[in-house]
Protein backbone atom coordinates (compact mmCIF):
# COMPACT_ATOMS: atom_id res chain seq x y z
CA UNK A 1 0.00 0.00 0.00
CA UNK A 2 1.13 3.55 -0.61
CA UNK A 3 2.70 5.07 2.47
CA UNK A 4 0.40 6.96 4.82
CA UNK A 5 1.35 10.26 6.41
CA UNK A 6 4.77 10.79 4.82
CA UNK A 7 4.00 13.29 2.07
CA UNK A 8 4.86 16.96 2.44
CA UNK A 9 2.30 19.25 0.83
CA UNK A 10 2.67 23.02 0.86
CA UNK A 11 -0.18 25.48 1.17
CA UNK A 12 -0.26 29.12 0.11
CA UNK A 13 1.00 31.35 2.91
CA UNK A 14 2.93 28.68 4.83
CA UNK A 15 6.59 29.30 5.62
CA UNK A 16 8.82 27.00 3.55
CA UNK A 17 10.06 25.09 6.61
CA UNK A 18 6.42 24.36 7.61
CA UNK A 19 5.46 23.33 4.07
CA UNK A 20 8.09 20.56 4.18
CA UNK A 21 6.49 18.94 7.24
CA UNK A 22 4.23 16.05 6.14
CA UNK A 23 0.52 16.76 6.54
CA UNK A 24 -1.17 14.22 8.80
CA UNK A 25 -3.79 12.12 7.05
CA UNK A 26 -3.56 14.03 3.77
CA UNK A 27 -2.15 11.62 1.22
CA UNK A 28 -0.51 12.31 -2.09
CA UNK A 29 -1.66 9.09 -3.79
CA UNK A 30 -2.37 8.94 -7.49
CA UNK A 31 -4.33 6.39 -9.53
CA UNK A 32 -1.18 4.33 -9.94
CA UNK A 33 -0.79 4.01 -6.14
CA UNK A 34 -4.15 2.30 -5.51
CA UNK A 35 -3.52 -1.44 -5.54
CA UNK A 36 -6.58 -3.73 -5.54
CA UNK A 37 -6.51 -5.92 -2.45
CA UNK A 38 -4.75 -3.38 -0.21
CA UNK A 39 -6.52 -2.93 3.14
CA UNK A 40 -6.32 -0.58 6.10
CA UNK A 41 -8.03 -0.82 9.50
CA UNK A 42 -9.10 2.23 11.47
CA UNK A 43 -8.82 2.95 15.14
CA UNK A 44 -11.93 2.11 17.19
CA UNK A 45 -14.56 4.68 18.19
CA UNK A 46 -17.18 4.41 20.94
CA UNK A 47 -20.42 6.27 20.15
CA UNK A 48 -21.76 8.28 23.09
CA UNK A 49 -25.26 9.39 24.01
CA UNK A 50 -24.44 13.09 23.56
CA UNK A 51 -22.93 12.82 20.11
CA UNK A 52 -25.75 10.56 18.96
CA UNK A 53 -28.36 13.12 19.98
CA UNK A 54 -26.30 15.96 18.49
CA UNK A 55 -26.11 14.11 15.18
CA UNK A 56 -29.87 13.44 15.28
CA UNK A 57 -30.50 17.15 15.85
CA UNK A 58 -28.09 18.27 13.14
CA UNK A 59 -29.70 16.07 10.49
CA UNK A 60 -33.27 16.37 11.86
CA UNK A 61 -33.58 12.61 12.41
CA UNK A 62 -35.90 12.29 15.39
CA UNK A 63 -37.30 8.86 14.68
CA UNK A 64 -38.38 7.24 17.98
CA UNK A 65 -35.83 4.45 17.56
CA UNK A 66 -32.94 6.95 17.70
CA UNK A 67 -34.26 9.73 19.92
CA UNK A 68 -37.03 8.41 22.24
CA UNK A 69 -35.64 6.25 25.07
CA UNK A 70 -39.10 5.32 26.41
CA UNK A 71 -40.39 4.17 23.03
CA UNK A 72 -37.18 2.33 22.11
CA UNK A 73 -36.99 0.43 25.42
CA UNK A 74 -40.69 -0.29 25.89
CA UNK A 75 -42.06 -0.72 22.36
CA UNK A 76 -39.05 -0.92 20.07
CA UNK A 77 -37.96 -4.12 18.36
CA UNK A 78 -34.40 -3.91 19.77
CA UNK A 79 -35.20 -2.96 23.38
CA UNK A 80 -32.90 0.07 23.33
CA UNK A 81 -32.12 3.14 21.22
CA UNK A 82 -30.28 2.81 17.96
CA UNK A 83 -27.57 5.04 16.58
CA UNK A 84 -28.87 6.58 13.33
CA UNK A 85 -27.71 4.64 10.28
CA UNK A 86 -26.51 7.85 8.63
CA UNK A 87 -24.25 8.43 11.64
CA UNK A 88 -22.81 4.91 11.47
CA UNK A 89 -22.18 5.44 7.74
CA UNK A 90 -20.53 8.83 8.34
CA UNK A 91 -18.37 7.60 11.21
CA UNK A 92 -17.49 4.37 9.45
CA UNK A 93 -16.19 6.19 6.39
CA UNK A 94 -14.58 8.95 8.44
CA UNK A 95 -12.65 6.49 10.56
CA UNK A 96 -10.86 5.13 7.48
CA UNK A 97 -10.73 8.32 5.41
CA UNK A 98 -7.24 9.21 4.24
CA UNK A 99 -7.98 12.62 2.73
CA UNK A 100 -6.14 11.78 -0.45
CA UNK A 101 -5.37 15.06 -2.15
CA UNK A 102 -5.62 13.64 -5.68
CA UNK A 103 -8.90 11.71 -5.48
CA UNK A 104 -12.48 12.88 -5.52
CA UNK A 105 -15.73 11.22 -4.49
CA UNK A 106 -17.82 9.95 -7.40
CA UNK A 107 -20.56 8.25 -5.38
CA UNK A 108 -21.52 5.25 -3.26
CA UNK A 109 -22.95 1.85 -4.11
CA UNK A 110 -24.22 -1.17 -2.21
CA UNK A 111 -24.83 0.60 1.11
CA UNK A 112 -26.30 -1.90 3.56
CA UNK A 113 -27.14 -1.62 7.25
CA UNK A 114 -26.49 -5.20 8.31
CA UNK A 115 -26.84 -5.10 12.10
CA UNK A 116 -28.01 -2.46 14.59
CA UNK A 117 -25.57 -0.15 16.37
CA UNK A 118 -26.53 1.09 19.83
CA UNK A 119 -25.38 3.99 21.96
CA UNK A 120 -22.22 2.87 23.72
CA UNK A 121 -21.14 0.49 20.94
CA UNK A 122 -17.56 0.70 19.70
CA UNK A 123 -17.02 0.57 15.94
CA UNK A 124 -14.07 0.32 13.57
CA UNK A 125 -13.66 0.11 9.80
CA UNK A 126 -11.70 -1.97 7.33
CA UNK A 127 -11.26 -0.29 3.96
CA UNK A 128 -10.21 -2.35 0.94
CA UNK A 129 -9.24 -1.26 -2.57
CA UNK A 130 -11.46 -3.42 -4.80
CA UNK A 131 -10.70 -2.36 -8.35
CA UNK A 132 -9.62 0.46 -10.60
CA UNK A 133 -10.32 1.37 -14.21
CA UNK A 134 -9.15 4.01 -16.66
CA UNK A 135 -11.79 6.73 -16.96
CA UNK A 136 -10.61 9.68 -19.03
CA UNK A 137 -7.41 11.49 -20.01
CA UNK A 138 -6.81 12.99 -16.53
CA UNK A 139 -8.07 10.41 -14.05
CA UNK A 140 -9.19 6.87 -13.40
CA UNK A 141 -11.93 5.40 -11.21
CA UNK A 142 -11.21 3.49 -8.02
CA UNK A 143 -13.75 1.31 -6.15
CA UNK A 144 -13.14 0.93 -2.42
CA UNK A 145 -15.19 -1.01 0.15
CA UNK A 146 -15.89 0.07 3.72
CA UNK A 147 -16.82 -2.70 6.15
CA UNK A 148 -17.82 -1.29 9.54
CA UNK A 149 -17.69 -3.60 12.55
CA UNK A 150 -18.73 -3.32 16.18
CA UNK A 151 -17.47 -5.09 19.26
CA UNK A 152 -15.43 -8.19 18.55
CA UNK A 153 -15.94 -8.16 14.79
CA UNK A 154 -19.67 -8.11 14.05
CA UNK A 155 -20.26 -6.57 10.60
CA UNK A 156 -22.81 -3.75 10.92
CA UNK A 157 -22.46 -1.79 7.65
CA UNK A 158 -21.05 -2.31 4.17
CA UNK A 159 -20.67 0.26 1.40
CA UNK A 160 -18.62 0.76 -1.72
CA UNK A 161 -17.14 4.15 -2.47
CA UNK A 162 -16.47 5.16 -6.07
CA UNK A 163 -13.70 7.70 -6.48
CA UNK A 164 -11.84 9.34 -9.30
CA UNK A 165 -8.07 9.65 -8.88
CA UNK A 166 -5.66 11.73 -10.94
CA UNK A 167 -2.97 9.96 -12.90
CA UNK A 168 0.58 10.72 -11.85
CA UNK A 169 1.53 10.21 -15.50
CA UNK A 170 -1.44 10.29 -17.92
CA UNK A 171 0.56 9.07 -20.94
CA UNK A 172 0.30 5.29 -20.29
CA UNK A 173 -3.49 5.61 -20.00
CA UNK A 174 -4.13 7.91 -23.01
CA UNK A 175 -5.14 5.26 -25.57
CA UNK A 176 -7.48 3.40 -23.21
CA UNK A 177 -8.99 6.70 -22.02
CA UNK A 178 -9.64 7.82 -25.62
CA UNK A 179 -11.27 4.47 -26.41
CA UNK A 180 -13.45 4.70 -23.29
CA UNK A 181 -14.60 8.22 -24.15
CA UNK A 182 -15.34 7.23 -27.77
CA UNK A 183 -17.40 4.24 -26.59
CA UNK A 184 -19.30 6.47 -24.16
CA UNK A 185 -20.07 8.97 -26.93
CA UNK A 186 -21.26 6.14 -29.20
CA UNK A 187 -23.60 4.86 -26.46
CA UNK A 188 -25.09 8.34 -26.07
CA UNK A 189 -25.73 8.60 -29.81
CA UNK A 190 -27.31 5.12 -29.85
CA UNK A 191 -29.57 6.01 -26.91
CA UNK A 192 -30.60 9.27 -28.55
CA UNK A 193 -31.38 7.53 -31.85
CA UNK A 194 -33.00 4.48 -30.23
Amino acid sequence: MAEIGVHARGLPGLPENHAQVPVWNAEDWYFEDFAPGDKIRSIRRTISEGESMLFNSLVMDHHPYVSDHEFATQEGVFGKRLVAGAMVFSYGLGLAATNCLNSFSYGYDRLRFIAPVFIGDTIYTIRENLSKTVHDARMGKVRVSYSVYKGPGELVLYAEHLMTALYRDPAPFADEAAANLAAKAARKVAQKDG
